[in-house]
């Protein structure tokens, strides 16, 4: 009897030490630094589908696109997303909705001055961190987006992003800011 209880309790407290560190495992929720590279490479090529499905589809292709694109890509189901667009001003500068993300990158919405940021013809896309920060399920970055159009003009874009990994284990965009570099000019 003794034994048999002995067993039952090792097995007890096995079970609880492998189930735990199932849960553990299940529950992670850190940031790396893979994640972080592979959510700004799945950016640069949305941006880049959305500019190809606007020349190949028009408008309504290029907006379910981008429908997609916030859907997968930004944290709209883990509060307001912090995007502040490369060409806003005015009361529109700081967007903290979905509406307003839509419209910057394809425009259409007459509460937003935005032609659509998306549909500037990209074809191709780069970028070079300044610097990394992960913190548990929260990671910064800040750099230079390299973006080149149809004609072969680079743009040089100053980018900040904050990617934030959800309880689905999906890391998304909850900080997107975006503008030009300053010129004295």
């Amino acid at each position: 009897m003794h034994q048999s209880l002995f067993s039952a309790r090792r097995l007890l407290i096995a079970s609880t030490l492998f189930s735990s560190s199932l849960l553990a495992s299940e529950l992670n929720h850190n940031i790396t630094a893979a994640d972080v590279k592979a959510a700004q490479d799945a950016w640069g090529q949305a941006l880049i589908q959305i500019s190809h499905d606007h020349r190949s589809g028009g408008i309504e292709k290029a907006t379910a696109t981008a429908r997609q694109v916030l859907d997968q890509a930004y944290g709209y189901n883990l509060g307001p997303v912090l995007f502040k667009p490369t060409l806003a001003s005015g009361d529109t500068t700081f967007r903290t909705t979905y509406a307003g993300a839509l419209a910057y990158f394809v425009g259409g919405n007459p509460q937003f001055a935005d032609k659509g940021f998306a549909l500037k013809g990209w074809t191709k896309y780069e970028y070079k961190n300044a610097g990394v920060q992960i913190n548990g399920d929260l990671a910064l970055t800040m750099g230079h987006v390299m973006l080149t159009d149809l004609n072969g003009k680079v743009t040089l874009v100053d980018k900040t992003w904050g990617f934030r990994k959800g309880d689905d284990g999906k890391v998304r965009i909850v900080l997107h800011h975006s503008s030009l570099p300053y010129s004295a000019n």
